[in-house]
């Protein structure tokens, strides 16, 4: 029987049930064309400080992701980048900063998806409410405006943290888009409520139409409703990954 989605924690998952759900995020996504060959990086904290976490591994595509690839690494460490198995570069800057500096991080998904990320390249990046699913991220999508290049300069890493802050979601300027919740399930569901919510910012400026964006009042009444629903993620992942197991199950290797 499926554990109830309310109230289920990373630390009450175990480790390997962990592993499981983001390497199913893995699968998923690549089979949704949201992947960047072999690049862009999900990880999930273990510790209660969040600096103990795991991520995908250099270099490895997400459709061939399974639980036991996931790297388990400490943001404190200071040798990571000089072994072997070292992560990328930018992965480690930005998901190993953002874990040591942001503690109620607990998962926390890169993904360079097409709406979302053309939305980014804006000069004004911002999603306005227009609808249901454009309402839900009001007042929790923070827009960071300074991108530099590839993100493996400790500057930027930090700049990410700040910018991020006590959102849950981040648009990066010219980049793409991060967003973090407790669980795996309710990261990977902002990730594909955000990218809807993208497409529909897309379209409506491409009618040329002028926008019939909500009131703040409306927008936040909107965002607030979304709350009743967490659940959804649970019910929807699980889905997903029962389609991952007719396919192809080795993602539970």
């Amino acid at each position: 029987m499926m554990e109830r989605p309310l109230g289920r924690t990373l630390e009450g998952v175990g480790l390997w049930n962990l592993r499981l759900d983001l390497a199913a995020a893995f699968r998923i996504c690549a089979a949704m064309n949201w992947h960047e060959s072999v690049g862009n990086h999900f990880s999930a904290a273990v510790s209660s400080d969040g600096k103990r976490f795991l991520m995908n591994p250099k270099w490895k595509h997400f459709g061939s992701i399974r639980a036991s690839d996931l790297l388990l690494l400490d943001a404190d460490d200071p040798d990571v980048m000089d072994r072997a198995n070292a992560p990328d570069a930018s992965a480690w800057t930005v998901h190993g900063t953002i874990h040591r500096r942001c503690p109620q991080v607990r998962v926390l998904i890169h993904a360079h998806t097409p709406y979302a990320t053309a939305l980014s390249t804006l000069k004004d990046p911002s999603l306005k409410p227009l609808d249901n699913n454009t309402a839900r991220f009001y007042g929790d999508l923070a827009i960071d405006a300074g991108f530099g290049g590839i993100a493996d300069e400790a500057e930027e890493g930090e700049r990410l943290a700040a910018a991020l802050g006590n959102h849950s979601c981040l648009m990066m300027g010219n980049h793409g888009v991060s967003v973090s919740a407790e669980t795996v399930p309710e990261a990977f569901e902002k990730l594909y409520f955000l990218e809807k919510a993208a497409q529909t910012m897309m379209l409506a400026y491409a009618s040329g139409q002028p926008l019939n964006i909500l009131s703040p009042e409306v927008a936040e009444k909107t965002a607030e409703g979304w709350k009743a629903y967490r659940g959804m993620a649970f019910e929807h992942f699980e889905y997903l990954k029962r389609q991952l197991d007719l396919t192809d199950p080795s993602w539970r290797d």
